[in-house]
């Protein structure tokens, strides 16, 4: 019997490193199997050029970046790759929620520029995390391992979710609705997939509820937040800080979060850890 031989990989040649190289232009028109990163859109113009594709499997939790009706209309399957980034992307949230309330960055800065002479009783204040509330927005994987870690600093956990999480609530939690949970939260962490309904879920109407001592987190897709109504809101003093991993418009930065103290900006690294990687690419081979 003679064995069928898979080829793994849909492209010819690896893709250059150059600007405005394109990812159609380089798939196989007779690749079976495509493994995809978050920065490929898969779309009907792509599925063209590749008739026989029969499974895209993204190194992603999400899949916004897949055109799922056009795939599922070819018969194309969808896979992605949850629980093996979980750990690592609840542990960066929670890099981002201490260095923003605690002013880590600010504080690296002030010391790098030459500015620390003396100890001051009054320098960077920051938040207390001990007996206060965690907000968590979306109560997945991600979500629900944020708030596991938030128990281990004495804080009582509330979420939001389309359906109740039986298990989360057993461990303490409690589903609120979205403008409770911001009314209040001390601190609030993002934990939504990107679609048409979460779309500027978090804008100037969601962050004007929220404590102006609250410090607000996103590690999940950046378009979930108006970015333009976030500078707003952290400029004024609406919110005590911020700590961001992903943007409105990546890798394009709104400008006006480049220029305050008050937010701590991440270059969406919220997976990026040897196991978490390592075991995201193991995951989207065996799924193609």
């Amino acid at each position: 019997m003679t064995q069928r031989v898979w080829r793994p990989f849909a492209f010819r040649e690896k893709i250059p490193p150059v600007p405005g190289v394109r990812f159609d232009r380089v798939l196989h028109k007779d690749a079976e199997g495509v493994i995809t990163l978050l920065s490929v859109k898969i779309d009907a113009p792509l599925l063209d050029r590749a008739p026989k594709l029969k499974v895209v499997s993204n190194v992603a939790v999400g899949y916004d970046n897949v055109d799922v009706p056009e795939c599922t209309r070819r018969g194309v399957m969808v896979t992605n790759t949850p629980d093996v980034l979980t750990d690592a992307t609840a542990d960066l949230a929670w890099a981002l929620l201490l260095g923003a309330a605690r002013r880590v960055a600010e504080g690296d800065r002030y010391v790098r520029a030459g500015k620390f002479k003396k100890w001051d009783f009054y320098l960077m204040r920051g938040m207390d995390f001990a007996g206060k509330s965690l907000g968590i927005v979306g109560g997945g994987r991600i979500g629900q391992a944020v708030a596991r870690r938030g128990r281990g600093f004495g804080m009582s956990i509330l979420y939001t979710s389309r359906e109740p999480k039986p298990d989360f609530e057993r461990e303490g939690a409690r589903r609120v609705e979205l403008p409770e949970l911001l009314r209040t939260s001390d601190f609030v962490s993002v934990h939504v997939p990107l679609s048409k309904a979460t779309v500027h879920l978090i804008g100037a109407k969601e962050l004007a509820l929220m404590k102006p001592t609250a410090v607000f987190v996103n590690t999940a897709r950046g378009p979930i937040v108006d970015e333009a109504a976030l500078v707003k809101a952290l400029k004024a003093g609406k919110i005590f800080a911020a700590g961001l991993d992903v943007y409105e418009k990546e890798p394009a930065v709104h400008p006006g979060l480049l220029k305050l103290d008050n937010v701590v900006l991440l270059p969406h690294v919220g997976s990026a850890t040897e196991g978490a990687r390592r075991g995201m690419v193991e995951t989207a081979h065996r799924n193609c």
